[in-house]
């Protein structure tokens, strides 16, 4: 499998983001920012919940590794 980035890579991306918000609203937002594949395919292993901060999407990603 790819190897995923970290959430740093990850929090690049997020910028702008209004907490809390849900795992596709993330994912748009990586998108609408210009993310790569890796940082979406790592966003799309987030589990489907509400995220209350840049925190809280950070402590999920590290789970990954």
């Amino acid at each position: 499998m790819g190897e995923f980035v970290n959430p740093i890579q990850v929090q690049k991306y997020l910028k702008g983001v209004d907490y809390p918000v849900s795992k596709g609203d993330l994912l748009e937002t990586a998108r609408r920012e210009g993310a790569d594949e890796e940082v979406l395919k790592t966003l799309e292993r987030l589990p489907e919940r509400i995220y209350n901060g840049p925190n809280a999407v950070t402590e999920e990603i590290g789970k990954f590794e």
